[in-house]
């Protein structure tokens, strides 16, 4: 399993990024897909997920409404579209797979894969 995760960067507050995940190395249109982040000093948290088919997702309440996953089963890349940024925002973003939705959201780390170098977010005027 392979995850190369970018399209992070500087942004001030309110505006928006689009972040990419190029997976590789597993069936890629089978695998529900995840975003997470890490903030400094802060544990893992997950952001949202995507079924393997695209059509229904999920998200933590502190980006639902803000942020929305898509993915390309043709291209094998995932995205995280990220609006109204806010401070809070800042972190080193992850993604994920697993052969279920529920192991993202719920961060069941033994279904996860490997975890990838991550893009780094950072919100501030």
């Amino acid at each position: 399993v392979q995850l190369v995760e970018s399209g992070g960067g500087l942004v001030q507050p309110g505006g928006s990024l689009r972040l990419s995940c190029a997976a590789s190395g597993f069936t890629f249109s089978t695998s529900a897909m995840g975003w997470f982040r890490q903030a400094p000093g802060k544990e893992r948290e997950f952001v949202a997920a995507i079924i393997s088919s695209g059509s229904s997702a999920y998200y933590a309440d502190s980006v639902r409404g803000r942020f929305t996953i898509s993915r390309d089963n043709a291209k094998n890349t995932v995205y995280l579209q990220m609006n109204n940024l806010k401070p809070a925002d800042t972190a080193v973003y992850y993604c994920n797979a697993a052969s279920r939705l529920h192991a993202l959201v719920a961060g069941i780390t033994e279904e996860l894969g490997d975890w990838g170098q991550g893009t780094q977010v950072t919100v501030s005027s």
